[in-house]
């Protein structure tokens, strides 16, 4: 997806991508995040290439004027939805609404930013899949509707035209499981979401560190809190660093926003500290704002990532951009 495209020669029809737009401003999400940024991206690079991103005429005009100014040279195409439940339309959109719009509005190729490649398509399908987390971990496998789901799109994958995986690891992943031929799997991947390098000033480090109240010298976690992120692991092993004469002044600092609820799939990190015995030596600082993240990166004593499954890991690659020892697990 990042490779540089050709001027159509004499006669040649510049290359036309119909893009499914579900994840379009969903910047919570991975998917939405790395769809912004290609969609700012393609254009740059591809020459020619047109690109028309569908997008649900129930996401409002609202929504499809901030596409319009986001990427002002993508042409946003509404496209009609019956009304149905949101889990519905959803999978409605998925493998009936958006391919055969796609088809309408004289696309070449349909691509499909997330892991939901449709069954049939009039035109060839990309899809990028991003990591197997629903297939592969029991804990997101989810109730029968979900199971479902991921077999569907598991089915579908291996209909599409060519795969993008934003890894090696997440190739290895879709071609064993997925029992796609390597081939057909291309690894794109990602970029930081930082543009060139990062320059972080002594008053970037100031105004930061005031704004999250920040401690002297701190590890730091950035990232969710979701089962699969290893905070009880995470925490027992600072504490466990504290116990065998560890620097207490080197505080520990989770960044990201708090579970609502504490539950098996999302542990609340302030009691898994209060049963690691370390709860007053750790300094939970909120979510984030992304033009802060270099700062807080490079103010850190270390990145730590203990993550049990990533497809790609976009901190760890944000943290060494921005200068901080990176502590990570391995496969």
């Amino acid at each position: 997806m990042m490779a540089t495209a050709h001027a159509p020669l004499a006669g040649e029809q510049p290359v036309h991508i119909a893009v499914n737009g579900w994840m379009a401003g969903r910047l919570a999400a991975g998917s939405g995040q790395y769809l912004d940024h290609l969609l700012a991206w393609i254009p740059q690079i591809a020459g020619e290439a047109r690109i028309s991103l569908l997008l649900p005429a129930g996401f409002g005009e609202a929504t499809a004027q901030q596409c319009r100014t986001r990427w002002p040279r993508v042409e946003v195409v509404a496209v009609d939805l019956p009304p149905l439940p949101e889990n519905l339309a959803k999978v409605w959109w998925e493998q009936i609404a958006a391919p055969a719009a796609a088809g309408r509005c004289g696309a070449g190729v349909y691509w499909v930013p997330y892991w939901a490649a449709p069954f049939r398509s009039p035109i060839p399908t990309v899809v990028t899949i991003h990591d197997l987390i629903p297939l592969l971990l029991p804990a997101y496998r989810g109730g029968m509707l979900q199971r479902g789901y991921t077999r569907l799109v598991s089915w579908t994958a291996r209909r599409a035209a060519a795969i993008i995986a934003v890894s090696a690891a997440a190739k290895r992943d879709i071609v064993a499981h997925l029992h796609v031929p390597p081939d057909r799997v291309h690894v794109v991947h990602h970029g930081p979401n930082q543009e060139g390098s990062v320059t972080v000033t002594a008053a970037d480090r100031d105004r930061v560190r005031e704004r999250y109240q920040l401690p002297e010298r701190f590890f730091l976690y950035l990232g969710g809190f979701d089962v699969r992120k290893n905070m009880g692991r995470l925490l027992r092993g600072y504490a466990r660093y504290l116990q065998v004469g560890g620097d207490p002044g080197v505080k520990l600092v989770l960044a990201g926003a708090l579970p609502v609820q504490d539950s098996a799939f999302f542990p609340d990190p302030r009691r898994l500290a209060a049963e690691a015995g370390c709860a007053g030596h750790v300094h939970f600082c909120g979510w984030v704002d992304e033009a802060d993240k270099p700062a807080i990166y490079a103010l850190a004593t270390a990145f730590v990532f203990p993550s049990e499954y990533e497809g790609f890991g976009m901190m760890v690659l944000e943290a060494m951009q921005a200068g901080a020892p990176v502590v990570t697990s391995g496969e």
